[in-house]
């Protein structure tokens, strides 16, 4: 909220010139009419309500804690009590005859309202608030006329357009904030991944390498510990929980490269959605992390990174031990949904395609084809 706080700051200050301003046009015109009014007492009166209303909201728009809808009905109920007493305070010649010359009491100073609901509460509620005006605008003068139309139109324009204005400024306040701390996240994320980079993970990687000369339960911790560097190495390419917009899929798989993880990408970004980068980079992790676990300490694997503008190409191969449908049918019936679910549901879920070329003796491929969007156009 401060962020769109501040920036809703100088339509408020707006309001209140907006509001003294007018003010001062309907004072200077009631001391120059009054001299036709029926009741002049009650005309000085309004003068004197208009002045210290005009006070009252500006005191009140000045401050983001009492920027609320309901004062700003208040103002509404005011100002339309105060421009219906100039049936009160006018001639019938004031009211009809000479209308064109004579304005109500309140005169543009009725426009207050409108202006103040539509920088609040968007041009819906700009709108509405200039029809109430229009509306007793027209009960005051007991008939209606080309200019009473002007008059009405312009009022529920300006609310209309106002409260557009307005509302687009606040989006823009609040991406302008998502994106400030998606940027920080990320730096600090990228500042983290260097120091674990130098440290945890070749550590990690070490182990991993060792763990083909070590047995029993030393062996397994050597295996764990290369599942953690790829994890590790996963997690470092992800956006940070709630980014927006788009990711460069290449950048993102290109931190996934190791002593036995050769990473290959174009040598431009591959620009997709930051949804869709974190789903393919999960594809790459679960398919890596099978390969550790069941090609042994020597597997390789390779991944390829292919941007063939309407759609992007993600293959991950490996020269391990490969399997067979079987297994696969058998892992999935024994509840193992390493296969089923991260990597073909979650290439399901993209919609895009999945391509599985294995067999035993000969390694696995998998092959991604995802459908670039454009121009706004879904998949």
């Amino acid at each position: 909220m401060p962020a769109a706080t501040d920036i809703m700051t100088p339509l408020w200050r707006g309001v209140v010139v907006f509001r003294a301003i007018t003010a001062a046009f309907a004072i200077a015109a009631i001391t120059v009419h009054h001299h036709g009014f029926a009741r002049p007492v009650l005309g000085w009166a309004v003068l004197v309500g208009i002045a210290v209303w005009t006070v009252v909201t500006c005191l009140v728009y000045s401050y983001d804690v009492t920027r609320r809808i309901h004062v700003i009905v208040v103002d509404l109920l005011v100002t339309l009590t105060l421009m219906g007493s100039s049936a009160l305070v006018l001639s019938t010649e004031q009211l009809t005859e000479v209308a064109q010359r004579t304005p109500l009491l309140t005169t543009v100073w009725a426009s207050g309202p409108v202006v103040a609901a539509a920088v609040h509460a968007g041009r819906v509620a700009g709108a509405l608030f200039g029809v109430a005006v229009a509306v007793v605008d027209v009960w005051v003068r007991g008939f209606f006329s080309i200019d009473l139309a002007r008059d009405a139109i312009l009022l529920v324009g300006t609310g209309f357009v106002l409260g557009l204005a307005a509302t687009a400024a606040r989006r823009a306040s609040e991406q302008l904030r998502r994106s400030a701390r998606a940027e920080a996240a990320a730096t600090e994320r990228e500042r983290l991944a260097r120091s674990v980079h130098d440290s945890v993970v070749q550590v990690l990687a070490r182990m991993r390498a060792r763990s083909g000369q070590l047995d029993g339960e030393a062996g397994e911790l050597a295996r764990l510990a290369g599942e953690q560097e790829i994890a590790l190495r996963c997690l470092f390419s992800a956006m940070p929980p709630g980014a927006i917009g788009e990711q460069d899929l290449a950048g993102a798989l290109a931190l996934l490269a190791g002593p036995r993880v050769e990473v290959s990408v174009p040598a431009t970004a591959v620009p997709l959605p930051t949804a869709d980068v974190d789903e393919l980079v999960a594809v790459v992790r679960e398919a890596l992390t099978n390969t550790a676990r069941h090609g042994g300490p020597e597997a390789k694997s390779w991944v390829l990174v292919e941007d063939l503008d309407d759609e992007v190409v993600l293959s991950v191969r490996d020269d391990g031990p490969g399997v067979d449908s079987g297994q696969l049918l058998g892992a999935q019936c024994a509840g193992r949904m390493g296969v089923s679910r991260s990597i073909r549901g979650r290439v399901a879920d993209l919609g895009a395609t999945l391509t599985l070329d294995t067999g035993p003796g000969r390694g696995t491929e998998w092959e991604v084809r995802l459908a670039r969007v454009r121009r706004g156009v879904a998949r």
